[in-house]
């Protein structure tokens, strides 16, 4: 582990989630264009979209029975044309980089410093944010929720998340925007903060008195 400025133990690895952590909020125009291909208007598309999006990110769905779901009950025809332009569409939705986020993650890893990503997510969404960020490779370890067919907040995704970093569970700091992830955390014996804002962030960090791991 590291050692606080007070002399305390410090975390040895820091685990992020990746939705709204490493990536900002949902894309407003990407979001558009979904409807647009699906032809469903705003309270439709969002009700199927999250209706069925924790089997999508549990594995029980995967990015093509996902849209065929979401085509059958919205009534919409789904070729393979349409079926890889949604994908690319939900890509983007979920594909802008949180900047200051990632270069702090970047940061961490130049000191030597584990990192981890733990994210409900689903195949397709994995494989398409594989092609966009190189800089997903060099976490030291990925917890997909899809591969395991475990979400936030099982205990045993953190589990999992925990072993592949090669930390005990209260030298993790886990980082996530939902408060039931961050409360399932805690239960599993990491250290975990909220994320709402950077600014708010960095705000904790020191009031954690964690300003090691922000000095870069």
């Amino acid at each position: 582990m590291t050692t606080n400025k007070t002399g305390g133990a410090g975390p040895c690895a820091v685990l992020f989630d990746y939705g709204k952590v490493l990536s900002l909020p949902a894309d407003a125009e990407a979001w558009a264009q979904i409807g647009k291909l699906t032809g469903l208007n705003e309270a439709t598309l969002g009700r199927l979209y999250w209706a069925h999006r924790d089997a999508y990110d549990k594995g029980t769905l995967n990015g093509v029975t996902y849209w065929q779901t979401i085509a059958r009950e919205g009534g919409f025809s789904l070729d393979e044309t349409r079926l890889a332009a949604l994908h690319a569409a939900d890509v983007e939705l979920w594909g802008q980089m949180n900047e200051p986020m990632v270069a702090w993650a970047l940061s961490l890893q130049r000191r030597g410093i584990k990192t981890g990503i733990l994210s409900n997510i689903g195949d397709a969404m994995e494989a398409g944010l594989w092609k966009r960020f190189d800089w997903i490779g060099g976490f030291t370890h990925h917890t997909w929720s899809h591969r395991h067919n475990l979400t936030k907040p099982d205990a045993a995704i953190y589990k999992h998340a925990v072993e592949g970093l090669g930390c005990p569970a209260a030298g993790v700091l886990f980082i996530d925007d939902r408060e039931e992830n961050v409360r399932g955390a805690i239960a599993a014996g990491l250290q975990a903060i909220l994320y709402t804002t950077h600014e708010e962030f960095e705000k904790t960090m020191r009031e954690r008195r964690f300003v090691d791991l922000l000095d870069t």
